[in-house]
């Protein structure tokens, strides 16, 4: 798998990312380990995860494969911060550092090379929230910073105020939801992370799995629409409008002799700014799916025809 830089820093990941929120909860931890052995062995090394993902125990797991299964220096550690147990969001210094310090106790790790912020908690001043970044980094608890689910000008006051002052950890990542069925993030989450420097990693990539063709005609047994705890996040997506977008990728995965899900991902994969799509896959099988998007490049013809199908910005009047 190749590597790209995250954003403008030094630090390598693979260009593809492996999403956990699934791990402890619908993915039991042998599930965990296989999806986890098949990454490595193709050339993947980020691995996202969160604090609050399955209340801990999905870096709990993570932490027990980095033991047992896969050499620690292998792989580009990052988690997310800022999301109380309850649901609440919280910024507060006093709140990331200790969620931080409890991350690294669930995996048993002395830092993380990615201290992403979960949400923004508006709150609390930015700056509070900003100055916990930089002691992560100063005592060695994180390597790199960045952000996740922030606005366009949260991303952008975040990253001038981390450059305003020498010393200051730099914001390198954008987590933000990005897909074929979610282009929102272009008209100014994409242009503040490129100005800042930072790499897009773009969450449900396959637009809440709704790309890959499985809900064309109803709901399976099994899927994540037919969860209770999941079926109102994929709900959005399956309305006429995106059900077009599918029928357009899947012509196109069909002329190409491909799976929906490699030209979907594939298509964010390249798109301006992105450094690495993060993938959450409940099964190794699915996730082995996803590994064979690799080796894909959409012909610059496909790219564009789905480029105008996909396309939500409002019609000049």
């Amino acid at each position: 798998m190749d590597e790209r830089h995250l954003g403008r820093s030094g630090l390598l990941v693979s260009r593809l990312g492996l999403g956990t929120m699934s791990w402890g909860q619908d993915t039991e931890p042998d599930e965990a380990a296989a999806q986890m052995a098949a990454f490595v062995e193709a050339g993947g090394t980020l691995v996202d995860t969160a604090d609050v993902y399955a209340g801990g125990e999905s870096e709990r797991i993570l932490g027990v494969l980095l033991r047992e299964l896969v050499d620690r220096d292998d792989i580009v550690v990052a988690t997310k911060s800022a999301i109380r147990p309850d649901g609440r969001y919280d910024g507060s210094r006093r709140h990331l550092l200790g969620s931080l310090d409890s991350s690294l106790d669930r995996m048993d790790l002395d830092h993380v090379d990615l201290w992403q912020l979960h949400v923004y908690d508006p709150a609390t001043p930015l700056e509070e929230t900003l100055s916990a970044l930089d002691e992560a980094v100063a005592s060695g608890r994180a390597r790199y910073v960045g952000v996740s689910n922030y606005a366009g000008w949260q991303v952008a006051k975040a990253a001038a105020w981390q450059r305003a002052w020498p010393g200051r950890a730099p914001v390198v990542s954008v987590q933000t939801e990005y897909s074929l069925l979610s282009r929102d993030v272009e008209r100014e989450v994409v242009p503040a992370a490129l100005d800042a420097g930072a790499g897009l990693l773009p969450w449900s990539p396959l637009g809440r799995g709704v790309l890959t063709g499985k809900y064309r005609t109803g709901i399976p047994a099994g899927s994540r629409a037919a969860a209770p705890h999941f079926s109102e996040f994929v709900q959005p997506y399956l309305d006429e409008e995106c059900a077009r977008i599918v029928e357009s990728v899947v012509t196109a995965a069909e002329g190409l002799g491909v799976s929906p899900l490699s030209v979907a991902l594939s298509w964010v994969r390249d798109r301006p700014g992105v450094t690495a799509p993060v993938v959450g896959a409940r099964t190794a099988a699915q996730l082995s799916q996803a590994l064979e998007s690799e080796s894909l490049t959409l012909p610059n013809e496909i790219r564009a025809a789905l480029d105008d199908v996909s396309d939500m910005s409002p019609t000049p009047a």
